[in-house]
């Protein structure tokens, strides 16, 4: 999760679609460069350790705009975690 916040902090999409699980992936990805990103909190976590091959992730991702609140969902292949998809919370 923090190497994916990274990556949109730097705009560094070859990670983002490296760490996006195949089924979901897009295949293009193009985050807005005017974003500028201020802050993460991980709220909780649920699953993802390192005997699990799941887990959850629900964070707050804070830019100048506002704020991104979003659980995610993330699996373990060969070792590697990939994002696969999540829901935003829309009160934020």
């Amino acid at each position: 999760m923090r190497s994916r916040y990274t990556a949109f902090v730097r705009g560094d999409t070859a990670h983002l679609l490296a760490s996006w699980h195949p089924s979901t992936r897009p295949r293009r990805l193009g985050p807005d460069p005017g974003t500028v990103w201020t802050g993460l909190e991980i709220l909780d976590r649920t699953g993802g350790s390192m005997f699990e091959t799941d887990g959850v992730v629900e964070f707050r991702a804070h830019h100048a705009g506002g704020v991104l609140h979003e659980r995610s969902r993330f699996v373990r292949e060969d070792g590697h975690w990939f994002y696969v998809d999540g829901v935003l919370d829309p009160t934020t």
